[in-house]
């Protein structure tokens, strides 16, 4: 019974980081795509980020290779681990922290990704923009 408590507590405590970062991001997100990608695919594309982040997040702070421990045991004498306060508090905090690090390294691809396509996309823009004229210095004529 234990086991799944830490289970539920693992997931909902994943699942309300995901939520967090979603919120944090939400904006900037949205700003980026929206200047990147134009109409209803930019939204698509935010729709798409946000499910990511909570699918990456889930995944990456439940670790259900490290939870089996408690049902199946490890090393030579195969006993499960005993699940005590102190172990339920360690997987918890650790639930957090792989939580958001596995979304920080995702948004890390998405921002370093957009940062590569802005740049492209505004050396794009500066191309097709007319030439700029300079002033002219010190009273000289334009020659025709």
């Amino acid at each position: 019974m234990k086991f799944l408590v830490l289970l539920l507590m693992t997931l909902l405590v994943s699942l309300g980081t995901a939520l967090f970062i979603d919120q944090l991001f939400r904006q900037p997100i949205k700003k980026i795509l929206t200047r990147l990608v134009t109409g209803d695919l930019s939204s698509a594309w935010q729709r798409y980020l946000r499910f990511a982040i909570y699918i990456v997040g889930i995944s990456g702070g439940v670790p259900v290779y490290k939870l089996e421990q408690y049902i199946t045991g490890r090393g030579n004498n195969n006993t499960p681990l005993t699940l005590t306060s102190t172990r339920i508090a360690l997987e918890i905090y650790r639930t957090m922290i792989q939580t958001a690090q596995s979304v920080a390294w995702m948004l890390l691809v998405f921002f370093v990704t957009a940062l590569i396509a802005y740049v492209i996309l505004r050396g794009f823009e500066l191309r097709r923009q007319p030439p700029v004229h300079e002033p002219l210095d010190h009273g000289e004529k334009p020659s025709h």
